[in-house]
């Protein structure tokens, strides 16, 4: 263990490195970000490419908008902005685990200080009954109604908080 804390050791498995840090009560934890030239699956593309058909001028939008430095790999889908105001699109073909998607957009939002949100769902059977479940406490995150966005975003307008759309 000295030498390893005064850097002596030129690598340290992850189990040796696990069972340090349990010594000291921590737990390891990894993520993983993809890297290279991002890749989207042909729903994803199908999904963001019917919400950009409902932006109107004046409005703009940009694809794959990087959150952070050069050393964050994490990016928004999407950007809509009018002006210097703007809007974050966070898509998602099939809800798996919507309290760590609610985690990554939140992390994700404060890190590139954006302040709206438009989580982006296929309006899939699955998608809808998940929803269902947790609709009171996904609506705390993103009250305006997907409709009302939709209308703000077609009239060339950004809506005025974070918003979830079926699409």
């Amino acid at each position: 263990m000295s030498r390893i804390e005064r850097g002596q050791v030129s690598a340290v498995s992850l189990h040796n490195l696990a069972r340090l840090l349990s010594v000291v009560g921590l737990e390891l934890s990894a993520r993983a970000y993809p890297s290279g030239t991002p890749i989207r699956d042909q729903a994803q593309i199908s999904l963001l490419g019917r919400l950009k058909e409902q932006v109107s001028a004046p409005l703009t939008w940009r694809s794959e908008v990087p959150v952070g430095g050069a050393r964050d790999l994490r990016a928004w889908d999407l950007v809509i902005s009018s002006g210097s105001d703007r809007v974050a699109v966070e898509a998602e073909t099939r809800l798996a685990d919507i309290r760590a998607l609610e985690r990554r957009i939140a992390l994700k939002s404060r890190d590139s200080g954006v302040i709206r949100v438009i989580l982006l769902l296929a309006a899939s059977r699955t998608n809808r009954g998940t929803l269902r479940l947790f609709e009171p406490a996904i609506r705390e995150s993103f009250p305006v109604q997907g409709a009302e966005a939709l209308r703000d975003l077609r009239s060339g307008r950004l809506p005025r908080g974070s918003a979830l759309i079926l699409l």
